[in-house]
């Protein structure tokens, strides 16, 4: 159960299912995820203006703090079987969230592609941050 009365990041937990499997992320401090929409905007002889946003998937990303390979050996596989003709199928996600009454939303985010967007700044004694990047088809309520 959420201990305020709204909701803060951990909040939330999120399943990554790639296309080989589940993908274990050790160490997530971040996530976020955001709609992309495509503007349609009218305006009518009369000086009337109409306006759309067309639904056209969502991107977003996680934050983790390398914990070991999960994260890069994911993206290996997937550009490895690219390299050797294989088909490169999408993976889906989903994200729950306790919800400061106590209940659960569940997202599930569908035709999930990825990418490593940073793999990480290797220095002294400093953690190494990655972030893993995604576009989804769709997001429905589950």
């Amino acid at each position: 159960m959420s201990t305020t009365t709204f909701s803060i990041g951990r909040d939330t937990q999120v399943v990554v299912i790639g296309p080989f499997g589940r993908v274990d992320l050790t160490h997530v401090t971040g996530f976020e995820s955001r709609q992309l929409t495509q503007s349609v905007r009218v305006t009518r002889l009369d000086g009337n203006h109409l306006a759309t946003e067309l639904p056209k998937g969502w991107d977003g990303g996680f934050d983790v703090e390398r914990g070991n390979s999960a994260v890069d050996d994911f993206i290996a596989q997937v550009e490895s079987t690219y390299y050797n003709g294989g088909p490169v199928s999408s993976g889906t996600m989903y994200q729950y969230i306790t919800e400061p009454d106590g209940s659960t939303s569940t997202y599930q985010y569908n035709a999930v592609v990825f990418r490593l967007g940073n793999a990480g700044q290797w220095k002294g004694d400093a953690s190494v941050k990655q972030r893993l990047e995604f576009f989804a088809a769709t997001r429905s309520r589950i």
